[in-house]
């Protein structure tokens, strides 16, 4: 279930009307429409929580992986980084549910992807390890 479906869902247990809610979350009756409908998302965790807690349910309730990744994207980088989050996962999520990849190239994909993942993050470790430790250092053993 999306942020949408869910957020609509709560809304309708609750007998609320968009502008209710709008007027209780001090946002505008169109962005209601626009996060039932899946075009917009809140930007930020505190936004989640504002309303995680007016319809009295967790924040976690309210994110899938998806989510959570472009709103933080979005604390991150801004706007820009929020669209290209959002661009990447629509990407994927379509070359892995209708694109014309065979499994045996899916499967690479992901390898690929875990690579760059791992790599990068193996890379950043050093970088930090040499900025706190300085260049002469060894890292230090936790």
């Amino acid at each position: 279930m999306t942020f949408g479906e869910k957020f609509k869902a709560l809304r309708e247990e609750k007998g609320l009307t968009q502008k209710d809610v709008a007027e209780a979350l001090e946002i505008n009756a169109r962005m209601i429409t626009r996060y039932e409908n899946g075009i917009s998302y809140p930007r930020t965790r505190e936004a989640y929580r504002k309303i995680a807690d007016y319809f009295e349910v967790a924040v976690d309730y309210l994110l899938t992986e998806n989510d959570s990744f472009v709103m933080k994207a979005s604390e991150q980088y801004g706007a820009r980084g929020m669209k290209q989050a959002q661009e990447l996962i629509d990407g994927m999520s379509g070359l892995f549910a209708g694109g014309t990849l065979s499994e045996q190239d899916k499967d690479a994909v992901m390898k690929a992807l875990q690579d760059i993942y791992w790599e990068s993050k193996a890379r950043n470790a050093k970088k930090y390890a040499a900025k706190n430790n300085g260049p002469d250092e060894e890292p230090s053993a936790m």
